[in-house]
């Protein structure tokens, strides 16, 4: 199987076993790839990442991979710099990708009864993609400094 079909297969499971929101479900899907551990307190953090709590805000697609960068950066001992280097990084490269930040643009539609469950799948899916993809390339860069 490949990685583009395990992370479908995963971001389906998250979603529709767990019913994870995006945010949660990006982080998981990152830190089982790459480590740290995530305790429940940053499980808990996570809860309302999906656009402020359906509000529409920041999208839970960038959010969760942003803590991913703060806590795995933090673990392999990146200064703050560094980490706020990488976050803004990825902000610029998924809106550059995806065409914003925003929920209410990524998910128009927006929430509440008359919306299917996990709207974003398809969304989702790309954007672990995406993660997983810059994540490599960070790697790949930081390599050949060394």
């Amino acid at each position: 199987m490949g990685t583009t079909d395990a992370l479908r297969e995963r971001v389906h499971r998250l979603y529709w076993e767990h019913d994870l929101n995006c945010a949660t479900t990006l982080l998981r899907i990152l830190a089982e790839r790459e480590g740290p551990v995530l305790g429940d307190q940053v499980l808990d953090a996570a809860l309302g990442l999906h656009g402020a709590g359906g509000y529409g805000a920041q999208c839970g697609l960038v959010e969760g991979p942003l803590l991913f960068l703060g806590l795995s950066g933090k673990t392999q001992g990146w200064s703050r710099k560094e980490i706020i280097q990488a976050c803004r990084a990825y902000a610029e490269a998924f809106e550059a990708r995806f065409g914003s930040l925003q929920c209410r643009v990524l998910r128009p539609e927006g929430f509440g009864p008359h919306v299917p469950p996990h709207r974003c799948e398809e969304l989702t899916c790309a954007a672990a993609t995406f993660a997983v993809d810059f994540l490599e390339a960070r790697k790949r860069s930081a390599a050949s400094h060394a």
